[in-house]
């Protein structure tokens, strides 16, 4: 079955709401542009009452290497998301200083981000429009692409069915498609999860 992220939590309600939920990862936004973003000190707190079988992710952007090892070394984080311009030598450095898992993601306008995307050498591949706003890009690219990947970038309830159908990822993250007015909406949070585990 395709694993699920639900990104950008924010409050204690939004973890109530995703341990009673089940998805497989939840995410804490430390990028400081994000109108997501928490401090460490606000992701321990909500990490202390996360159900311990769910996957906590840090989405970080251009952050220092020793910044995101100590996040996962502590146990505030379980794994890191890289959403900036790190490449490989950046890897390298994190590498050395922590053991956890490494997600890298990758803005698809063509072939060839989906070429860089495919040789990284992070754990995983997050695939997004990278624009904002909650559009999708151009699923049909993804026809050969053989990588497991978590799939972002405009989904939601009424979508993510087709997603799965058509793409196949490893994983769907959703963040802005499952908020009303800037908040994390329970409802579509229960729409958005039954929706993926309804797709055989």
């Amino acid at each position: 079955m395709t694993k699920i992220k639900l990104c950008g939590m924010k409050r204690a309600v939004d973890i109530q709401a995703a341990n009673r939920l089940r998805p497989d990862f939840v995410g804490f936004v430390f990028a400081p542009k994000s109108k997501r973003f928490i401090t460490p000190e606000q992701a321990a707190g909500l990490k202390a009452i996360l159900d311990p079988e769910i996957t906590a992710v840090g989405v970080f952007v251009n952050e220092t290497p020793e910044a995101v090892a100590d996040l996962l070394n502590s146990g505030v984080i379980d794994i890191a998301q890289l959403h900036g311009t790190e490449d490989e030598d950046y890897l390298s450095e994190l590498r050395k200083l922590t053991d956890k898992p490494l997600i890298k993601a990758f803005r698809i306008r063509s072939k060839d981000d989906l070429d860089a995307a495919e040789k990284s050498s992070a754990d995983f591949v997050l695939l997004d429009a990278g624009a904002g706003g909650g559009k999708t890009f151009d699923w049909d690219l993804l026809d050969n692409f053989s990588r497991p990947c978590f799939l972002a970038g405009g989904l939601g309830p009424e979508n993510v069915r087709e997603a799965i159908e058509r793409c196949h990822p490893y994983a769907v993250d959703v963040s802005s498609g499952i908020e009303t007015d800037g908040f994390k909406d329970e409802v579509k949070m229960e729409a958005f999860v039954k929706n993926v585990k309804i797709v055989k």
